[in-house]
């Protein structure tokens, strides 16, 4: 089978929401082949504490491509402890420049309870506006209903435990299986 034939892993949701002085990162836990689940309990969401300085990162696409950024975020942020943002613009230059790297197809989320990030393979570090960021094949269902739920008395959590019901009941590729990370600023 030719690699422009193969069907691929196929998406997920992950959805960061800052609200109340608090940032939460959820991701459902659904991987795909083609048009087959092949796991329903994937945790796509993880805390990482380089050098004892918090962070949850969440990932979209290749789960070894997103473990090799994680590992590189964990690197960058180790180089410069408490600075997220360089961290991140760090990582992003070099996945942007580096041959290897080039060829990674994931995305991330990432916080440490103040910032909250995208960032993608094309070299962009991008803060999210209205305190809301979604990546993944669900990421658009999970962002709308997230921005409509801001005004809400939902909490973090609250808030993006029912945006990622409604990406679910939505998009094939997104499960209820929820993995949540919550993190203060």
């Amino acid at each position: 089978m030719a690699d422009n034939e193969f069907p691929g892993w196929h998406g997920t949701t992950i959805i960061g929401v800052r609200k109340g002085g608090k940032v939460v990162v959820a991701g459902d836990g659904q991987v795909s082949l083609g048009q087959t689940v092949i796991k329903g309990t994937a945790r796509k969401v993880r805390r990482l504490s380089p050098g004892g300085f918090d962070v949850v990162a969440g990932f979209a696409g290749s789960t070894a491509d997103a473990f090799t950024l994680l590992e590189r975020l964990e690197a960058k942020l180790e180089a410069t402890p408490g600075q997220l943002s360089r961290a991140s613009v760090e990582l992003a230059k070099d996945w942007r420049t580096d041959k290897y790297l080039q060829k990674l197809e994931a995305m991330l989320i990432v916080t440490d309870g103040r910032d909250l990030y995208v960032i993608t393979g094309a070299g962009d570090v991008l803060e999210p506006e209205h305190d809301v960021a979604a990546i993944g094949s669900g990421g658009n269902f999970a962002l709308a209903a997230a921005r409509g739920l801001m005004n809400s008395d939902l909490d973090a959590e609250g808030v993006a435990r029912e945006a990622m019901a409604i990406a679910a009941d939505i998009c094939v590729y997104t499960n209820g299986n929820l993995t949540v990370e919550e993190i203060s600023g």
